[in-house]
C-alpha cells in the first residue's frame, strides 16, 4: 500500500454510545461510501478495496462493527441483528451526505434492515456482498464451526494463517501470512481472533429464524434505493436460486456473480469484486 493510500482514523458513535473505530480514505468533499465487513472480520477486510474506491472519487469509510477489531464490545453481550442495524443508522446520521452502503454478510444484513425499516437510514444505494434473504444453513454452520474451532487461540500468526487457508482451500495462500495480524489480538501468550466470542450464539440463531426471510425481503422492497447483490460464484451461503428469488421479488435489485469467489468475495477475488461494482456505482444518481 502506498503512502497516499494510507487511511485516516475516525470514530463514530453507535447505539448506546458505543464507539466504533473506522478507517477513512479519500477527500472530505467526495461522496461517502461505507464498507461494512462480515461477522468475525474487521475493517481490514477492506484494506485493498478502500484505496481503490477512493481513487475513483469516493470518500470511503470502513468501520469495525461493534464487538470486532478495535471497536467497543457490547457490555451486555447483545449482538442481535437489530443492534447492528441501529449502529448503521447512527453512523449514517453522522455523515454529511447520503452514503452508498456496501455490506458483506453481517454488514449487508445490518445495512438492509437499517435502510429498509423505520427509521430508515438515508442512503443513495446498497451493495449486498454475498447476502440475501435466506442463507444456506450448511454454509453458515461451516463458518460458525470454524469460528468456534480454536477457543484457545494460536501459538503464532503463521498458525492462524494456516487455519484460514485450510478453511478456504479455493483461495491462494497469502504471500505474507503477517497480513492476518490485524484480525488477531494478544491474549496472554496466545493469539485469538479480534472479536467478541459471545457473538457466536447470535450467529447460530440467525441461520434462518421464522419470518426473517420475509422481513428481509420487505426491507429490501421498502429501501427505495438501487440494490446490487454481488454473489460469490462458489458461495455455499447464498445459493444461486436464492439470489434469483431475491432479485425476482425486489424490483430495484440487480445481481452479479464473481467467478472463483466463495462467501468472502472481497478477500477471495478483490479485483473482480471491484470490477463488478464499479458500473453500478457509476450509475448511481
Amino acid at each position: 500500500m502506498t503512502a497516499g493510500a494510507l487511511p485516516r482514523p475516525q470514530s463514530f458513535v453507535g447505539r448506546g454510545g458505543i464507539l466504533l473505530t473506522a478507517d477513512v480514505w479519500g477527500e472530505a468533499s467526495s461522496p461517502p461510501l461505507v464498507l461494512l465487513h462480515g461477522g468475525g472480520q474487521t475493517r481490514h477486510a477492506w484494506d485493498r478495496t478502500g484505496p481503490r474506491l477512493a481513487a475513483l472519487g469516493w470518500r470511503v469509510v470502513a468501520p469495525d462493527l461493534r464487538g470486532h477489531g478495535t471497536s467497543e464490545w457490547s457490555a451486555d453481550g447483545d449482538y442481535d441483528l437489530d443492534v447492528f442495524a441501529e449502529d448503521v443508522r447512527a453512523l449514517v446520521a453522522e455523515l454529511d451526505a447520503r452514503p452508498v452502503l456496501v455490506g458483506a454478510s453481517l454488514g449487508g444484513l445490518s445495512s438492509l434492515l437499517a435502510s429498509g425499516e423505520a427509521p430508515r437510514a438515508a442512503i443513495r444505494a446498497l451493495v449486498l456482498v454475498d447476502v440475501a434473504h435466506r442463507p444456506d444453513p450448511r454454509g453458515v454452520r461451516r463458518i460458525v464451526e470454524f469460528m468456534r474451532g480454536r477457543p484457545d487461540g494460536f501459538g503464532g500468526v503463521g498458525e492462524a494463517a494456516a487455519a484460514v487457508s485450510a478453511h478456504l482451500p479455493h483461495r491462494p495462500p497469502p504471500d505474507d501470512p503477517e497480513g492476518i495480524r490485524n484480525n488477531l489480538r494478544r491474549h496472554g501468550n496466545r493469539w485469538v481472533w479480534h472479536w467478541d466470542p459471545r457473538m457466536l450464539d447470535s450467529f447460530e440463531g440467525r441461520m434462518d429464524p421464522p419470518g426473517m426471510a420475509e422481513r428481509l425481503l420487505d426491507a429490501a422492497r421498502h429501501s427505495d434505493v438501487p440494490i446490487l447483490l454481488v454473489r460469490g460464484g462458489l458461495s455455499d451461503v447464498v445459493r444461486d436460486d436464492v439470489a434469483g428469488q431475491f432479485c425476482d421479488r425486489v424490483p430495484n435489485a440487480h445481481r452479479v456473480d464473481v467467478a472463483g469467489a466463495g462467501h468472502m468475495v472481497v478477500g477471495d477475488r478483490n479485483e473482480r469484486f471491484i470490477d463488478a461494482i464499479v458500473p453500478f456505482l457509476e450509475g448511481i444518481e
